[in-house]
């Protein structure tokens, strides 16, 4: 005796052992033994064989019409050898019954399981819309196959280049576009990103990474909605015998700092750090508050830059020489000979601003040797104002040698920079932005250069002594400190006034760039209050002490700060890659630093190569350069030359704030699974990446 019966929601078929009057013991044909109840048994019989019976019904089960059997079902339940006598005829076979259970087991859109064996039929409404949502379905596969084969074919289909980035890097894995792309790479065995580069669906590898970045942190685009720019304070006194310069490179328009000297020859100077100040008008909570604290810093890279804050706020606000502007002034008296600090006072003013000095201008005039002179010569083709700030430059800079040398002190070891920063320019831009198809230019300037130094010391001066008095008033703010310099120890931000390892004091926090950086317009609110209030500042200070807004403002800032720094290296890295292009350069002299990576001696370029066995850290090599992809922004090559000599090998550089450098550049990664299945959920970001290579 055999049986058909239902177990898992399966129909299955087999030899009955045993039986009792609730189960019977069933052998399938694969040998496996079940337990079965009675009611599970559908149908049972002597002949054919299992199999047989199911070949028969299978066969049949395809041939039933499933509209006309839900014509002839009836309104009530029904069983599903009834359906097959009212279809079939009374004298329906046992073939035709088990044709009929599979048939209505297979179609739940049609019929609906009220029982085992028995059914009831969808409603026509509920039917129609299931119909229609098949078709849909069958007419969405459908076009799935098409983009994949157009991928395949090399063609992009434009809702595929529509939905580039979010196929991408944010992708909803249900959706078709990303399924094409799935599917084509699969047929074609090519990475999604080289799939689509065959394909034309990227045009401009500059685009790419302008476009990615923006569909990322800026979907809505990069305007600002119409606020009108909050009026400067008429209240605020005018600094007296103040005439400020700041020191800037000639793109900066968010002029953040200047600095100011008076009393040279009495015995005691009284340095001045002026910094803009937009916390006086910008209200927390307010809406341009809001603006700011979505975007948290401006976005630098060569050539273009995305503001915090609206132009018609930094305009404002900016330290634009030529008239007095609204500041928060930190007043240092240094004892002229010893230049050791005595006391500081802050105060809130109008500070007048002679100069906007542009060190890429002057750098090579303002050089060690020419401060350190008292009567050097200044060239005829110098602007004229550097004669007059000779004598204050060269105050500024003995003190900042001096700062320095303190710091070192405490930090236990000088800072090394064995490396030049680099600057880009961009020519032969039309417009506001970069296309991409510029002649780039890369410079070179010395790190710790005269300038540099000036404006970085006095810029440490100012974050640690406001963020000591903040502490000490009891008003709370964002710092930055450092553990210890023991490899591995970050930087981290907090609320505490911890050390800073790293630089060398006993706290530090950003406070000098309110235009372009979130936290130090935040601090800034603090050091307003603690100028008008003094004592009493911990009351009357936005942020209070404990305040869970600042924890998240830190972790918001730390995310976006380091995206938006990450995007800058990005970009760098493009337009070095164009460079080689541009200058037609085919080798490079570099240094070997591990894991078969190695470092562009005279360009900001890190990238693996072949031909490393036996390198030592920092030997000097000759690499022969292989293919360069502007879009992944990979460039490979081989060692040809060893050149025996070894770079020296010093701590990692830091800059003047403590920031290790920016990690090496990673292979451009996708968020388009290819092990994913066909039915997967909507991405998240713990999703699994394909390599863009």
């Amino acid at each position: 005796m055999f049986a058909l019966f239902e177990e898992a929601g399966k129909l299955l078929t087999g030899r009955i052992l045993s039986s009792t009057e609730a189960s019977a013991h069933i052998e399938l044909d694969s040998g496996r033994r079940a337990k079965v109840k009675l009611a599970h048994v559908l149908l049972t019989f002597t002949q054919p064989a299992p199999t047989e019976l199911m070949a028969q019904a299978q066969a049949l089960a395809g041939d039933i019409d499933l509209d006309l059997a839900w014509a002839c079902a009836p309104d009530a339940d029904f069983a599903f050898d009834e359906l097959a006598r009212d279809y079939f005829g009374s004298d329906a076979s046992l073939a035709q019954q088990a044709a009929a259970l599979l048939r209505l087991h297979d179609a739940p859109h049609y019929f609906r399981r009220v029982g085992k064996g028995r059914f009831r039929k969808a409603p026509a409404e509920v039917l129609r819309q299931a119909l229609a949502a098949i078709e849909r379905r069958r007419a969405i596969e459908a076009q799935i196959a098409a983009w994949a084969d157009q991928l395949a074919q090399g063609q992009c289909p434009a809702p595929v280049r529509e939905q580039l980035y979010r196929i991408l890097f944010k992708p909803d894995k249900n959706a078709p576009e990303y399924k094409a792309v799935v599917h084509a790479a699969r047929a074609t065995h090519l990475a999604p990103l080289a799939l689509l580069q065959r394909a034309g669906a990227i045009s401009s590898a500059y685009q790419f990474h302008w476009q990615r970045f923006l569909f990322e942190y800026f979907p809505r685009g990069t305007g600002f909605p119409a606020v009108t720019a909050p009026p400067v304070p008429a209240d605020l006194p005018l600094a007296a015998d103040v005439a400020a310069f700041s020191i800037d490179d000639s793109s900066t328009t968010e002029i953040d700092d200047a600095l100011s000297v008076q009393g040279l020859g009495s015995g005691i100077v009284t340095v001045g750090i002026h910094i803009a100040a937009p916390g006086l008008a910008i209200a927390p909570d307010s809406a341009l508050d809001r603006i700011a604290r979505e975007r948290l810093s401006t976005v630098y890279v060569p050539g273009h830059k995305i503001t915090m804050l609206p132009d018609a706020v930094v305009q404002s606000y900016t330290l634009l020489a030529g008239a007095p502007r609204p500041a928060l002034s930190l007043y240092v008296r240094i004892d002229e000979a010893s230049l050791q600090v005595l006391d500081s006072q802050t105060r809130l003013e109008q500070v007048p601003i002679a100069h906007n000095l542009r060190h890429d201008q002057i750098d090579h005039v303002v050089t060690a040797a020419w401060l350190d002179a008292p009567d050097a010569p200044t060239p005829e083709a110098a602007p004229p104002e550097l004669r007059a700030l000779h004598p204050q430059l060269a105050f500024l800079w003995r003190l900042a040698q001096a700062c320095k040398a303190q710091r070192e002190a405490v930090r236990g070891r000088p800072e090394t920079f064995t490396r030049p920063d680099f600057t880009f320019k961009l020519e032969g831009m039309n417009g506001d932005a970069p296309t991409g198809e510029e002649t780039v230019v890369i410079g070179t300037r010395t790190r710790g250069a005269p300038l540099d130094l000036i404006v970085a010391e006095a810029m440490i001066l100012a974050n640690h002594t406001w963020g000591r008095w903040l502490a000490e008033l009891g008003v709370p703010a964002i710092y930055r400190s450092q553990a210890s310099l023991a490899p591995g120890v970050k930087v981290r931000m907090g609320t505490k006034a911890l050390p800073h390892a790293g630089i060398g004091v006993s706290c530090y926090a950003w406070s000098t760039s309110p235009l372009r950086r979130y936290t130090d317009l935040v601090n800034q609110w603090q050091i307003i209050a603690c100028a008008r209030h003094g004592a009493a500042a911990a009351l009357a200070a936005p942020f209070k002490p404990r305040d869970a807004a600042l924890l998240a403002i830190i972790s918001a800032f730390d995310a976006a700060y380091s995206a938006y720094n990450q995007f800058q290296g990005t970009m760098e890295r493009y337009w070095t890659l164009r460079y080689l292009r541009q200058q037609d350069i085919t080798e490079l002299e570099a240094a070997y630093l591990k894991d078969n990576l190695v470092r562009a001696e005279t360009l900001p370029l890190v990238f693996s190569v072949l031909g490393t066995e036996g390198l030592r850290r920092g030997e000097r090599v000759r690499v022969r350069l292989g293919a360069i992809d502007e879009v992944s922004l990979e460039v490979t090559g081989t060692v040809v030359e060893r050149l025996g000599a070894t770079e020296p090998v010093a701590e990692t550089d830091e800059t003047l704030e403590g920031e290790s450098e920016a990690p090496l550049a990673a292979p451009l990664t996708v968020a388009v699974a290819l092990d994913d299945g066909d039915e997967g959920a909507s991405d998240d970001a713990g999703a699994p990446s394909a390599a863009a290579t």
